[in-house]
């Protein structure tokens, strides 16, 4: 009896998510436009019979042209946030590459959004009304990594943080004992060693090389018994 309720329960869930979809609160800055939506539609899982959100960020085509070009200049708002807050900016692409790949509409299981994948909290914490603004996300990420560094004192404990959060790692004054966090935190120090070889190399490459001065002999020049001028070298 127990178990055909449970179907019945979850095939009543199943019916009711196919027609629920439920509109977040619109967010915007003064900078980005009109306000965005962002859709989350709910659904049971076929097999556990849970019920589980999926949320949907906004499409191109409702860009405003002030966000469209904040897509083309991540690379430059990305090393303007770093160098007022005093972050390695190849740290912050690391971090930007492993939490969304460069996607500005990048929305996890959990909620975070964007590219340097803010959730609710730290977007509010930093003044961010929309997270799918390319600047404003970055300069929350950029001045949240930041304050872990001071917190922590260690780049590894401060990304541990950023994905954990800073609980976590207070509790276990460590990278905590999270598959997730721990595999988080190798992934982007692999990904941050890489871009400062690739930097290195890159420098060595520009910067010509040292030219050692050509040496020339010593022009001498002598008149004949004829009076004819000559020239040759010593």
């Amino acid at each position: 009896m127990y178990n055909g309720w449970n179907i019945i329960m979850r095939n009543c869930f199943a019916a009711f998510s196919l027609a629920v979809v439920v509109f977040g609160e619109p967010t915007s800055t003064a900078a980005a436009g009109p306000a965005v939506h962002i859709a989350s539609t709910v659904r049971a899982d076929a097999k556990s019979g849970r019920l589980v959100r999926k949320t949907f960020a906004p499409s191109l085509q409702k860009l405003t042209p002030a966000q469209l070009r904040d897509l083309v200049r991540v690379d430059e708002l990305i090393l303007e946030a770093a160098s007022r807050h005093e972050v390695d900016p190849l740290l912050v692409r690391a971090v930007i590459e492993v939490e969304s790949n460069y996607n500005p509409f990048a929305v996890s299981p959990k909620g975070a959004q964007g590219l340097m994948q803010l959730v609710g909290p730290t977007a509010e914490r930093f003044g961010v009304k929309n997270s799918f603004v390319p600047s404003d996300n970055i300069e929350a990420g950029v001045r949240y990594l930041k304050y872990l560094q001071r917190l922590f004192q260690d780049d590894q404990l401060a990304l541990a943080a950023y994905n954990a959060g800073e609980g976590a790692v207070a509790k276990y004054n460590r990278v905590p004992p999270y598959r997730e966090t721990q595999d988080y935190v190798q992934k982007v120090g692999t990904r941050y060693r890489e871009l400062q070889d690739q930097a290195g190399a890159g420098a060595e490459k520009a910067t010509p090389e040292a030219t050692e001065e050509p040496h020339y002999r010593p022009l001498e020049a002598f008149v004949d018994s004829e009076g004819r001028l000559h020239l040759r070298t010593r």
